[in-house]
């Protein structure tokens, strides 16, 4: 207790006392956000092994994957059924060689319940947003799909409103575009997107599939790096804010 009082006796008559305890608040905080950041980052790898499992691993029908697992993003499923043309919708995504495009989403009536799945059959061209310019790759009939199933994606605060005279969408809001395919929804409608692979390729050339991104963006080390360089810099700062302090003390006193 003497040592300690001793000790924060010093501190105080160096005008440290203060400093040393918001310093050490500080530290702290800076040290807590570093950690939450790498167990943020081990969250991310893992997601990121799990997805990649997924993506790879041999499709399984629709339905069954609908009773089977509670997590269906990036599961990989196959289902057959008939392409609603129609009623395409597009989603804006501009490709980093081939220029401004879209998302071609189409709704598929699965065969047997009638009800619908929204299918992101790929990427296509500006000029190629009308379906008349690429005729050949409409899929009539019946038809199988395989791809990877992604969850829902509401529109977000910064994301455009859609452009519902041209049917195009900012973000991919599976609901929001379920909604504008059918006035009444089946108790069987699907409110997610499968997005069709790039195998077997449309026999018309349009949409290209497999535009699934799988791998995801992961800064978290980068944000551990900042905040635990920022705890460093406290302390190399209060260290030598203090020691010039007791410094200055300890000459006045001799």
């Amino acid at each position: 207790m003497i040592e300690g009082s001793t000790m924060f006796s010093r501190l105080h008559s160096a005008g440290l006392l203060w400093p040393t305890l918001l310093s050490a608040l500080a530290l702290a905080t800076l040290v807590s956000l570093g950690t939450w950041q790498m167990q943020r980052k081990a969250w991310k790898d893992d997601l990121q092994l799990a997805i990649a499992q997924r993506a790879k691993a041999a499709p399984e029908s629709l339905d069954s994957a609908l009773k089977s697992h509670r997590d269906l993003a990036y599961r990989r499923v196959t289902v057959r059924g008939r392409f609603v043309n129609d009623k395409e919708r597009f989603v804006y995504a501009p490709h980093p060689r081939l220029g401004p495009g879209y998302h071609v989403i189409t709704p598929f009536e699965i065969d047997g319940s009638g009800a619908l799945v929204l299918v992101n059959r790929g990427y296509v061209t500006e000029p190629l947003k009308d379906p008349s310019q690429r005729a050949a790759g409409q899929i009539e009939g019946l038809a199988t799909v395989t791809g990877l199933l992604r969850t829902q994606s509401p529109r977000g605060s910064f994301d455009a409103a859609p452009d519902l005279k041209s049917m195009i969408w900012y973000a991919p809001d599976a609901e929001a575009i379920l909604d504008s395919v059918t006035t009444k929804r089946r108790p069987g409608d699907i409110v997610m997107l499968l997005d069709a692979e790039a195998e077997p390729a449309n026999a018309g050339g349009w949409p290209k599939g497999g535009t699934t991104l799988v791998k995801l963006t992961n800064r978290h080390f980068e944000y551990a790096i900042t905040w635990y360089g920022l705890a460093a810099t406290l302390i190399a700062v209060f260290g030598a804010f203090a020691w010039g302090r007791l410094r200055a003390q300890a000459e006045a006193a001799s």
